[in-house]
């Protein structure tokens, strides 16, 4: 987990992705450049740079943010959010504790896991797959 104080948190990130990787924001639904962006490679976390998820574990699910069925194995922690007087799942960049969204279960959707990673574009960077190699 990140050594960084509050205030080096601040000097590396946007005032955009401070709010959301480090207090816990969310970003608008639909605003994020995430969303409908398809491409092949990997999403990274926007605060450290470690790999999250991989592009063929994106689908569209209409919720207005970037969804995953699944995270590459280790990078995401989950923790149990009962802000907004319910009980969720939060996901974070288990490198450096950065907030990314919330998990959700049972939906329906056609993926390999019944399970939806509700992620901030905010949160990711997309690594070109030809970059990659």
């Amino acid at each position: 987990m990140s050594t960084k104080s509050e205030s080096e948190w601040r000097a590396i990130l946007s005032p955009e992705q401070f709010r959301i990787l480090r207090e816990k924001g969310t970003e608008y639904p639909g605003t994020g450049k995430y969303e409908k962006f398809k491409g092949d490679g990997i999403y990274a976390c926007a605060g450290c740079g470690t790999p999250l998820y991989k592009s063929t574990t994106k689908f569209d699910s209409g919720c207005g943010w970037p969804a995953f069925f699944d995270a590459i194995p280790g990078a995401v922690t989950r923790h149990e959010d009962r802000s907004l007087g319910r009980v969720r799942t939060e996901i974070t960049c288990t490198a450096c504790g950065g907030h990314l969204g919330h998990v959700f279960k049972g939906e329906g959707f056609n993926t390999p896991i019944d399970e939806r990673h509700c992620v901030n574009s905010v949160s990711l960077n997309f690594v070109d797959e030809d970059k990659n190699a």
